[in-house]
């Protein structure tokens, strides 16, 4: 095949390809010219989700209300990067009255009200709990200490309104 090509004259041709078979290798042709700069291939790590204002939204509606002529609400959706289903919704929203709904929503849970009601009273019940473990133990003590006075017969002094004994 060699011969043949050596014949054809295109032996050149064959030697020059044949080093260049990966993309990465330079040509010995192109050694001498710059590299096209390439494309930052780099992608974002989240992207970011458009939000549009009450004030945007009631201008394109009113800016598709005012087309007149066939393919002038599709030219509006493309020069704004638009679907059909934004119109249709923002419309619904403004016959609805609720301008709050033309405002874009919060994601996620909504906020209970309740939570620090919750969170305090939690917090009470554990702060609660916590010191009738430490009267138990205290009335505990206390027993043990009259328990050993009455044993080595040391006369305790009683207030005379004690009523819980």
């Amino acid at each position: 095949m060699v011969e043949h090509m050596k014949e054809s004259g295109s032996l050149e041709l064959v030697e020059e390809t044949e080093g260049a078979r990966r993309a990465t290798e330079v040509s010995s042709t192109s050694a001498g010219a710059a590299a096209p700069a390439a494309a930052d291939p780099e992608v974002l790590e989240q992207a970011t989700r458009r939000r549009f204002s009450a004030k945007y939204k009631l201008r394109i509606l009113e800016e598709a209300d005012r087309c007149a002529e066939p393919g002038q609400i599709g030219a509006l959706l493309r020069r704004e990067g638009l679907y059909s289903s934004n119109l249709s919704l923002w419309r619904e929203q403004r016959e609805s009255g609720v301008l709050s709904g033309l405002t874009p929503r919060k994601r996620g849970r909504k906020p209970n009200p309740d939570s620090d009601l919750l969170r305090h009273n939690t917090q009470l019940r554990r702060e609660n709990e916590k010191l009738r473990k430490r009267l138990a133990r205290a009335e505990t003590i206390i027993d043990v200490q009259k328990k050993v006075a009455t044993l080595l017969g040391i006369p305790l002094n009683r207030p005379e309104n004690d009523e819980s004994d």
